[in-house]
This record gives C-alpha cells, sequence and structure tokens, in this order.
C-alpha cells in the first residue's frame, strides 16, 4: 500500500511569471493530504522569492531548492502535518 504523503505531486509552471507559480503551489497544497510533498517547478526568478514567502504564510515547509541547468527552478514543498 503507498502513501500518499511521501509520493510527489509534481506541479509545472515553467513559463508563467508570478503570482501563477505561486497560485499553482496554493491549489496543489489545498488538494494534498497533511504531510504531502509537491514539487514545483518554475522559471521565474521571483519564484526564488514568493515560493518560500508564500509556503511559509500557508504553514507549508520548502524543503529543497535546486537550480535546473535548463533555467528552472525546482522547489520540494511539504505541506504541514
Amino acid at each position: 500500500m503507498s502513501d500518499a504523503r511521501h509520493e510527489e505531486r509534481l506541479m509545472d509552471a515553467r513559463g508563467h511569471r508570478c503570482p501563477v507559480p505561486t497560485l499553482r503551489l496554493r491549489r496543489a497544497l489545498e488538494e494534498a493530504p497533511a504531510g504531502g510533498l509537491i514539487r514545483l517547478l518554475a522559471d521565474d526568478p521571483l519564484a526564488r522569492i514568493d515560493v518560500p514567502h508564500f509556503a511559509a504564510s500557508a504553514g507549508a515547509t520548502v524543503l529543497e531548492i535546486v537550480d535546473a541547468p535548463n533555467g528552472a527552478i525546482s522547489f520540494l514543498v511539504a505541506k504541514a502535518p
């Protein structure tokens, strides 16, 4: 039996400017189970600032931020348990 909390849900917001990446993350967090993981991909440089601020205000935790060679930023966000 799989545990949905440990499966990453991928939200691809590349090609969109803020606030779209944050809005997609908000929707994913609303739908995720407690402790669920969301991987958000964005290529808007402002997402580096907006996503962590939004996550903190939503009670979520940014577990990692990784710069991809193609200019995208990958955020791994955990919904509060």
